[in-house]
């Protein structure tokens, strides 16, 4: 454990011991899943077929710490974990700005990112239980990646169906997949019932992850001994990247510092949610006064013109449905860059604080994201991946508010992973050719059980 001008770092011992479950600690529970057929709130046992038993148990957990296993802790170790804690001095001095800007670097592990906080723990439980095949869908690729490195990691075999418009943009994520042994698929693919449908309705269809989520969910219900896995959106995967957040209020503890503003990009919520929801539980029980701030894609606006009802998490609707923030599960997903944003809906304890007024959003444009990566890059010397340039552009505009104001907050932030896979996208930005998209047509769920709240 220790510090410098630049770096905070933990030892080994500090990684937390105990995933935290923020369900303990919200105001009232959740609104249930609901069964597709029935739309009545979902019998667990149902998906004991699509999931590993314990991800089962602590979907619907209200126990507030939740132990890491022994397995997955030395796991952590060998990423490694922790990750350091970095403050952009360089930036900070770049924008001329009072406030004090500090970035959680998730980069460092081999899959580029931080979703291997919850893949080696659903590899895990998938073989504690003897589950031999993992199914699951990628955006841009890091999900994938990371699953294809924990299933490597514990011995499983890993079938990966990746959004065709990132596929085409990412091909480096796809060899990741193959040379760690798994099998990576172009979705819509020609592996499932759904994706062939797709293929002839559309031979240029650029997928989304509803589209991936349900080819995923399809394959592991027609083959024995295999379970599906999330890599977002749902509770227990929020709940294994809180050792993210756990590990950043050790390193402000060591500076002596107290976050005024905790920012993070969502696609589905897994990175914003590891890294937040324990600064959370202390700003519901009064003990911290901050802002916490989530930044997503003006392309796929799903909690800035998302509307809060059920919805189906896949465009297949072969998955229960969830109360979350959502543009319609058959939102027609545009082919951004950052493939892990492009998801209709928004993990459901998100979506709620959103909703309830305990969190912000906000919408940004490609260029503008990129326009933010690139003075992160030339500063701070990381390539950031376009996922978390969409914080990092709030972070800047944030600096510049504290600069007009003379105000030196406090601002952090979760830099979920990096973008040396993307260059293409900042070939395209750097002569001024990336595209810039926005949403203008939804496609809202009419199919809906209100009194199921």
């Amino acid at each position: 454990m220790g510090s410098n001008d630049r770096a905070i770092f933990l030892d080994q011992d500090d990684i937390p011991r105990n995933w935290y479950n923020i369900q303990a600690d919200l105001p009232e529970p959740i609104p249930p899943p609901l069964d597709p057929g029935t739309l009545q709130p979902i019998n667990p046992e149902k998906l004991l077929r699509v999931f590993a038993k314990e991800l089962v148990l602590q979907e619907v957990s209200q126990e507030r710490y939740v132990k890491i296993p022994d397995e997955v802790y030395d796991a952590y170790k060998w990423l490694p974990r922790p990750t350091p804690l970095y403050r952009a001095r360089k930036l900070e001095e770049y924008l001329k700005t009072p406030a004090r800007i500090y970035y959680k670097w998730e980069g460092v592990n081999p899959a580029g990112s931080h979703k291997p906080n919850t893949a080696f723990a659903q590899a895990y439980y998938n073989a504690k239980q003897g589950i031999e095949n993992l199914t699951t869908e990628t955006g841009a690729g890091q999900w994938g990646s990371a699953l294809s490195m924990a299933a490597a990691y514990f011995g499983l075999h890993a079938r990966v169906y990746m959004v065709s418009a990132s596929y085409n943009q990412k091909p480096g994520r796809r060899v990741m997949m193959e040379t760690w042994g798994a099998k990576c698929f172009s979705s819509p693919s020609d592996q499932t019932s759904y994706g062939k449908k797709l293929q002839e309705e559309d031979p240029n269809n650029p997928g989304s992850l509803g589209i991936a989520i349900s080819e995923a969910v399809e394959d592991a219900v027609t083959h024995d001994n295999t379970r599906y896995t999330l890599g977002s959106v749902l509770n227990h995967v929020l709940m294994h990247q809180t050792v993210i957040g756990q590990e950043v209020e050790k390193q402000l503890d060591i500076v002596d510092k107290k976050p005024d503003v905790l920012v993070g990009n969502i696609g589905g919520g897994s990175n914003f949610g590891g890294f937040c929801l324990p600064f959370m539980g202390k700003k519901l029980k009064g003990k911290l006064d901050a802002r916490f701030v989530a930044c997503e894609s003006a392309a796929v606006p799903h909690t800035t013109k998302g509307k809060y009802t059920y919805d189906y998490g896949d465009t297949g609707h072969l998955t229960p449905l969830l109360k979350m923030l959502t543009l319609g599960s058959e939102f027609r997903n545009p082919p951004i860059h950052a493939g892990g944003l492009r998801y209709h809906g928004m993990a459901p304890i998100i979506s709620y604080l959103i909703q309830k007024g305990y969190m912000e959003s906000y919408a940004y444009s490609q260029t503008a994201a990129f326009d933010a990566a690139t003075i992160f890059a030339r500063t701070e010397g990381i390539i950031p991946a376009p996922e978390s340039a969409h914080e990092i552009r709030y972070v800047i505009d944030e600096a510049f508010r504290c600069k007009r104001d003379n105000k030196s907050e406090v601002i952090v932030f979760n830099n979920s992973g990096h973008g040396l896979l993307d260059l293409s996208a900042y070939e395209l930005y750097n002569s001024g050719k990336l595209e810039d998209f926005e949403a203008t047509e939804f496609n809202y769920p009419t199919i809906v059980r209100e009194e199921a709240r």
